[in-house]
């Protein structure tokens, strides 16, 4: 890894969506810094997948953010990418919840965003290009019930986003909201679905394929609301 390579940034690296991304980008040339709290996965899929890195991070935590971005950029090169997947989730409605779960889940889905665009956006900016991509769901759009815990966060994520789409992106960054409307097909997800058919599920390939097209868009027709369904599903 040298720092000819552009570099993604990729948080919330786990078995499903995160690790395809990684592999995806990794694909492509990239030197992918991939961030999540579990140090032993993280490490795995360094071995596993080429081209990549591991920044074991509570992207949370200021501090050790700010550790880690210094990190990537002193070992790999200023970021052109950042694909923001980390999330936090919590079920249960508005009376139950325990309202520190709200705020966690906030901290990662909302601030977390925050955070790191305001460290990586000013060298894109600077550069006349790159992309900061989010990976979203319907609970950006939608408050449905038993969702009180974590459909606030992810529209102030939507919101957040929106507007840094719109402040940089005459200035060459491309920002975008990815909607998954869906379920990803994951080890749990299946035993939670076990009678469900293969169709019913999301593939995490199929939706990094999506995260590198919108990254990679001719600047003439940038998206910044895609959303991802499989089929068959009701909408």
């Amino acid at each position: 890894m040298n720092h000819t390579n552009p570099v993604a940034v990729v948080t919330g690296v786990g078995p499903g969506t995160g690790a395809a991304i990684a592999r995806r980008f990794a694909r492509e040339g990239y030197v992918v810094a991939m961030l999540a709290r579990d140090r032993n996965r993280l490490t795995l899929l360094e071995r596993e997948i080429a081209h990549t890195r591991a920044y074991p991070c509570d992207v949370t935590d200021e501090a050790q953010l700010d550790a880690t971005l210094e990190a990537i950029g002193a070992e790999l090169g200023a970021p052109k990418v950042l694909i923001h997947n980390a999330v936090g989730g919590a079920f249960g409605n508005f009376l139950e919840i325990d309202p520190q779960v709200l705020n966690r889940n906030f901290q990662v889905n909302t601030m977390a965003l925050l955070y790191l665009a305001r460290r990586l956006a000013p060298a894109m900016v600077a550069a006349r290009e790159g992309a900061i991509i989010t990976t979203g769901n319907t609970s950006a759009f939608r408050g449905k019930a038993h969702f009180a815990g974590f459909a606030p966060t992810k529209a102030a994520q939507r919101i957040l986003a929106e507007a840094m789409a719109r402040e940089l992106g005459p200035k060459g960054v491309h920002v975008a909201y990815v909607m998954i409307d869906a379920v990803i097909d994951l080890e749990w997800t299946r035993k939670r679905w076990p009678e469900a058919p293969d169709d019913f599920f999301i593939k995490p390939a199929a939706i990094a394929e999506e995260v590198w097209h919108v990254a990679h868009q001719d600047r003439s027709a940038w998206s910044f609301n895609v959303e991802l369904r499989p089929f068959g599903e009701t909408w």
